[in-house]
């Protein structure tokens, strides 16, 4: 299965979105966006960033568990995952990313 863009707006009116996996696993979250465009922006450059390995940046929570920022070549973060519970798995999550934002279509939630 394809992933998946899904845009939304919040309660106070912000934007984000989430890059979901073909199994509707979320694999990153967006910062939050003052308008739809912003957000739109936010995506395109998720897919142009999110093939080059060199665009993300490697850390550790305070929890010690590892997780990934996506950023881009201005060094701006524009998304991040989730904590994962070893390297390996922080690597099949940024090996996810790759995959899925080639074709991930954007959906409005």
């Amino acid at each position: 299965m394809a992933g998946k863009f899904e845009l939304r707006v919040g309660v106070s009116g912000q934007f984000s979105f989430v890059l979901k996996a073909g199994n509707g696993q979320v694999i990153l979250v967006s910062e939050q966006y003052k308008s739809k465009a912003s957000a739109q922006n936010g995506i395109a450059s998720v897919q142009r960033n999110g093939v080059d390995d060199a665009r993300f940046q490697r850390k550790v929570s305070k929890k010690g568990k590892p997780y990934f920022l996506l950023v881009a070549t201005n060094g701006q973060v524009i998304g991040q995952s989730e904590e994962y519970s070893s390297d390996a798995a922080l690597e099949n999550g940024i090996a996810s990313v790759k995959k899925h934002v080639v074709n991930a279509k954007v959906e409005e939630a």
